[in-house]
């Protein structure tokens, strides 16, 4: 199977990181994609991947830098002549976000204007995603694929429930996080994977500087906790990603910063600071993603 890490940043607009998507696809072609925030779609074409042949999407919470690519990704697919309707499964809450998007919210001028053409009209159903809104389990298996979800600690659940993910396919195990801080339902998701993609949102200082201020959620996992999540699950290699725009030398991104993060210490030398912090409890394979960085397992 192939992994390809579409985004791996965070929920700011970043010069050089989509927002969060994960493509994972199988020897035999089929594709799942996890997460769909912006840039998603663009990612897959330049990573030579037809968006209309990726029918799977699980989402792991509706934070806009999880989510916001949907629409577009939806609505190229139609163009692109997908057939049969979209999966899409995702947290109680995912129903209402689609049903607010295509031929009945947003993007009702669009559909109402391409659907007049007779070849948009063959393939109505790619604007009909079929939404199934999951709860901690199995919540996907067929021949090829079992996937499995659990709560995870990022956002209150009453506002909106957040989920790690477990993917068993070709002999291979999977862990991906989405958001969270560190909890015991992501060790036991991430039991003796084979890979775990996993949030490192901001180095320690960064998370501490977050706290103290009270400015936006610090419910991420830092590179020290991140590292004792891989040793105790037992997991043979590991993907840090989700990066915050610590690294970044924008100064777009610095001014944008400037009010919830230490803007004085932004820059690509934090990446080693981030290792070093995973390397205190964890020593085997370890990657920083970047976009379209290509894992074969």
């Amino acid at each position: 199977m192939k992994i390809t890490m579409l985004g791996t940043g965070a929920a700011l607009p970043d010069p050089d990181r989509a927002q969060s998507a994960i493509l994972l696809t199988l020897n035999n072609g089929r594709h799942y994609l996890f997460d769909c925030g912006e840039g998603a779609t663009r990612q897959m074409v330049r990573a030579n991947v037809d968006p209309a042949s990726v029918g799977f999407v699980f989402l792991t919470h509706l934070h806009h830098d999880h989510i916001c690519d949907y629409p577009y990704f939806v609505i190229s697919s139609w163009m692109l002549n997908k057939t049969g309707a979209p999966l899409l499964l995702g947290p109680k809450g995912t129903r209402h976000f689609v049903n607010h998007l295509f031929e009945h919210g947003a993007y009702h001028t669009d559909f109402q204007a391409r659907s007049a053409y007779p070849v948009r009209q063959q393939n109505l159903e790619a604007m009909r995603p079929e939404v199934l809104e999951v709860s901690p389990g199995v919540v996907f298996e067929d021949n090829d694929v079992k996937i499995s979800v659990d709560w995870v600690e990022h956002l209150p659940r009453e506002v909106c429930e957040c989920f790690g993910v477990r993917v068993e396919a070709e002999g291979k195990v999977i862990a991906f996080s989405g958001d969270t801080a560190p909890c015991e339902a992501m060790v036991n998701l991430a039991r003796d994977a084979d890979l775990l993609i996993h949030e490192c949102t901001f180095p320690e200082s960064f998370i501490a500087h977050r706290a103290k201020t009270g400015v936006g959620t610090y419910s991420h996992t830092s590179p020290t906790a991140l590292g004792e999540i891989a040793t105790r699950a037992n997991v043979k290699g590991l993907v840090a990603t989700h990066f915050g725009h610590f690294d970044s030398t924008s100064p777009v991104l610095k001014r944008a910063a400037a009010k919830h993060l230490p803007v004085d210490l932004m820059g690509p030398h934090l990446m080693d600071e981030i290792v070093a912090d995973i390397r205190k409890h964890y020593g085997g394979p370890l990657r920083l993603a970047h976009d379209l960085m290509r894992i074969d397992l």
